[in-house]
């Protein structure tokens, strides 16, 4: 692969790992910050009410998705990427400031729910963009490979949170993590998007976008069309499901699951979590190149019949892990099944829409399927956990990976899609175009 096109999957996804550094902090760093808004009380009850305000940023994504999929597909994918950035460097410095309840009572829960809804809306946004540029991007038979780098950039956005939660740890007391020191990595991340913002003026927008004439399409990026491809956009909720449920509950849920059900150190917890997202990321690229060879079903049915029958097991295991290594192997064998699913689900759903509607298609039933499944993950497990029966989450999660796996096992395959001819060819034939060459990108108006 030549430079400049390592160059479009750096551009297309720098931001990316801002946007999602800023939203897994606050689930990372929740056990800090959670009682610093509520009155005091039951630990659990608090962290539930935080992670519900976390869920909250989950229902603002289908908003997000329909606003920033629309401006994706009427304005171009560079102007709905630097918007994404702005949003959510504007909710991050909110949280930095938010009033804790002993200052300001529930006003403080006001500015952290504002922060999330601000969030939820650039994040709703940011992930069709950046799925819809990496994929428009980058050569036919290298879609996987580069669309891949969207997780590669998730998770390291993810990673830096962790590895900053790691030094804070060693560096401070947890008593002044949990007074002040939770607000440092929004600090971080307020600082990280406005550095972002500037490299996004100067992104090309793809080849696709510019040569499709989708620009000059007066219903472009309208709720209308996507109604005309109402199959699949049922089809990306129906194949997110089970995906979202599991990568969450091993990413942003495991630290916590590790430290309130396993009984281990928050700092051990937040270790395993790291060095297994760290494994993980780097293994993203290579599952994305096997997809462009074998094909995208292989890899999703992989992922879902490993979910499917291996969720209750490996929960079951982790929570008596006690100690580094175990739980590490285990999160790790979570991460590779999941793999399956991260890896080529961007690529897979920008494959099935024509370039006038393929962001916001891709946008709004992702963000949609993320509020409904993703978005409540945490919160059903702490609900199950406060019932007293935790092991009804293991079979929750499997349960959601066996109804995407009868999608995946019914669905056609999308590798060889010709991005420029999705409509044309899906109304004349119903079959998938050949790849017509290798794309580009050029500047933006």
């Amino acid at each position: 692969m030549g430079r400049e096109q390592w160059k479009k999957i750096w551009v297309g996804s720098a931001g990316n790992m801002v946007e999602w550094f800023d939203w897994f902090v606050y689930a990372t760093f929740a056990v800090y910050f959670a009682d610093s808004f509520f009155p005091e009380g039951n630990g659990t009850a608090n962290l539930m009410n935080t992670m519900g305000i976390f869920a909250v940023g989950f229902f603002m994504r289908p908003v997000g998705g329909w606003l920033l999929g629309r401006i994706g597909d009427r304005k171009g994918r560079k102007a709905a990427l630097t918007l994404t950035v702005t949003l959510m460097s504007a909710s991050a410095i909110l949280i930095a400031i938010a009033p804790t309840y002993a200052v300001a009572g529930y006003g403080g829960v006001a500015v952290l729910l504002v922060a999330r809804l601000l969030q939820g809306l650039s994040v709703g946004g940011e992930y069709a963009a950046s799925a819809t540029y990496l994929t428009e991007a980058s050569a036919p038979h290298r879609r996987g490979f580069a669309s891949s780098f969207q997780y590669v950039s998730m998770t390291a956005g993810q990673l830096v949170g962790l590895g900053l939660q790691i030094v804070l740890q060693h560096n401070m007391s947890d008593a002044a993590l949990h007074s002040w020191g939770w607000r440092i990595p929004f600090v971080v991340g307020a600082l990280g998007a406005a550095i972002v913002f500037y490299l996004r003026r100067s992104m090309l927008e793809t080849e696709v976008y510019a040569e499709s004439g989708a620009a000059a399409e007066q219903d472009r990026g309208t709720l209308k069309v996507l109604w005309k491809h109402k199959r699949e956009a049922f089809l990306v909720m129906a194949l997110t499901m089970g995906g979202t449920v599991a990568y969450y509950t091993y990413t942003t849920y495991l630290t916590k699951f590790l430290s309130k059900s396993a009984g281990m150190e928050k700092s051990t917890a937040s270790l395993v979590s790291f060095c297994a997202l760290f494994v993980f990321m780097c293994i993203q690229p290579l599952a994305g190149m096997v997809s462009d060879r074998v094909g995208r079903r292989p890899l999703l049915i992989t992922f879902a019949v490993g979910s499917t029958f291996l969720t209750v097991p490996i929960m079951t295991m982790l929570k008596n892990a006690g100690t580094f290594w175990p739980a590490f192997g285990l999160a790790l064998l979570a991460l590779v099944v999941v793999t399956g699913y991260t890896s080529i689900n961007a690529c897979v759903k920008a494959e099935l829409f024509p370039t006038g509607i393929r962001a916001l298609g891709v946008a709004l039933p992702y963000a949609l399927a993320n509020a409904l499944f993703g978005g409540t993950a945490e919160y059903v497990a702490l609900w199950f956990k406060d019932a007293g029966i935790e092991s009804g989450f293991y079979w929750y999660v499997a349960g959601c990976a066996a109804v995407s796996l009868v999608v995946y096992l019914t669905m056609r395959e999308t590798r060889d899609i010709d991005l420029g001819r999705v409509g044309e060819t899906d109304r004349k034939t119903g079959q998938a175009a050949e790849p017509s060459g290798a794309t580009s990108v050029t500047p933006a108006s």
